[in-house]
């Protein structure tokens, strides 16, 4: 039995906060791979290191003095090796911190140091090997993840080594510098680490007992997800789920890895597992309800459109010839809408309908603005009758207008548009009518 284990920047955030990571990853000798992040907020006023190294490098790019800003994160990672009564230095690496930012090392470069220095420390503080991220994860000249080499150069390295740490977020391009993920990156690190090690369980913990069926900033106290498969975690962080990094499922997907989300604060709790498949039923019909404001629809009118071969195409080149992706395209007979993120299009809008008039050559355009997307996720809702109608029915009960409905054909997602201001009322009165009332 081997496990990954990544931890959050809230769970590394202090000395007091290591010393809760370290007894688990002590009280399981099968947290074989541990997967640091940067420090995150001690408090709630509090600055991550990651931004505390972006606000440092800037100066330095504006060929400023960054000796104050960079004396600070010094400090961070000095309280944490003092609290843990560590005899470790990071002198030396501050030295080439300095240099490198001095040299205009990049963006990439600074941001990456906070999950490697904390790496470092978690390296001494439990006695593991430490692997520099950029010597085994690597990205192509495109800028994207080389899977083949990475899978093959670290399988190696941590065949090498009974127990490492890799820090998250980062590798390195064919040339030697070191390149980021997005924010939220480590997740995808302790992905291609379980890939590579070809782990029996990826444990990502941070500072909530799983995944949620609903935002809490919304609902009151949510119930939350036991399991969720694979595609269902797809959908709903399409739609604004953040506990996991979207693209952290597809290496461990490919493997069939299940990744178990903990708190480290509350290890005792189950927390969510999320796997490929499972014959689990849902405890409700629905898994989870996940949305996200700031759309807009541009509804396209034609005369016998559905006979018209090649008629979608033409209009979705007036989208992709304005760089404009769209989210949804819901169509009838003699209609068809595109559903796009208002803040990409509102400034590309003329063009975009001079497009379409140019190349479809419509009977008519009308804009909607102001649209909020929400998704009701859930494998239990193929096999159960009426859940549209439930989601209805509780939207008409609490007076929200339908813009739009959905249904992918998987059956186990349903996508509803509503007005911008009816969004948290709709979530509210889907939760109701599929957790608390479960009518």
């Amino acid at each position: 039995m081997a496990k990954v284990v990544k931890f959050g920047g809230s769970s590394l955030a202090s000395a007091e906060q290591f010393v809760k990571v370290g007894n688990i990853i002590k009280a399981d000798k099968a947290r074989k791979y541990v997967v640091p992040s940067a420090p995150g907020k001690r408090y709630s006023d509090d600055i991550k290191v990651t931004d505390m190294l972006y606000a440092c490098y800037a100066l330095a790019e504006e060929g400023k003095d960054f000796s104050g800003k960079l004396a600070e994160i010094k400090a961070r990672y000095q309280e944490i090796i003092d609290g843990l009564k560590l005899d470790l230095s990071l002198e030396g690496e501050f030295k080439i911190i300095e240099k490198s930012f001095k040299e205009k090392a990049g963006k990439n470069y600074a941001a990456s140091r906070g999950e490697f220095l904390n790496g470092i420390i978690m390296a001494a503080y439990i006695g593991y090997t430490f692997i520099d991220a950029a010597e085994v994860i690597f990205f192509d000249e495109k800028g994207l993840l080389d899977e083949e080499k990475t899978d093959r150069m670290l399988g190696e390295r941590l065949a090498q080594c009974d127990c490492a740490v890799v820090p998250g977020f980062y590798g390195s391009t064919p040339d030697g510098k070191v390149k980021t993920f997005s924010r939220g990156g480590s997740d995808i690190t302790g992905s291609i680490v379980a890939k590579a090690a070809k782990v029996d369980v990826y444990e990502n913990w941070t500072d909530v007992s799983g995944i949620l069926i609903a935002d809490p900033r919304i609902i009151k106290n949510p119930e939350p997800i036991e399991v969720v498969t694979y595609k269902e975690l797809r959908e709903l962080a399409y739609m604004g789920f953040n506990v996991l990094h979207e693209d952290a499922i597809f290496p461990v997907r490919k493997q069939g890895i299940p990744i178990n989300i903990k708190n480290t604060n509350k290890p005792e709790d189950n927390g969510t597992w999320i796997v490929g498949s499972t014959c689990q039923k849902s405890k409700y019909t629905v898994t989870g309800i996940a949305g996200k404001k700031g759309f807009c629809c541009v509804n396209i009118e034609k005369d016998m459109m559905n006979s018209e071969i090649g008629f979608g195409r033409k209009v979705l080149q007036a989208f992709e010839e304005n760089g404009i992706s769209f989210e949804h395209v819901p169509s009838g007979i003699d209609t068809l809408t595109v559903f796009v993120h208002q803040d990409e299009f509102m400034h590309k809008e003329q063009k975009v309908v001079a497009g379409l008039h140019r190349l479809a050559k419509p009977d008519s355009i009308e804009i909607e603005s102001d649209l909020a997307l929400i998704a009701v996720v859930g494998r239990g809702m193929k096999n159960e009758s009426g859940t549209a109608g439930r989601i209805f029915s509780a939207l008409a009960h609490a007076r929200v207008n339908v813009r739009m409905i959905d249904q992918g054909s998987s059956e186990q997602n349903i996508i509803i548009g509503v007005a911008n201001e009816d969004f948290e009322t709709a979530i509210k009165a889907i939760y109701d009518i599929f957790v608390l009332t479960r009518l």
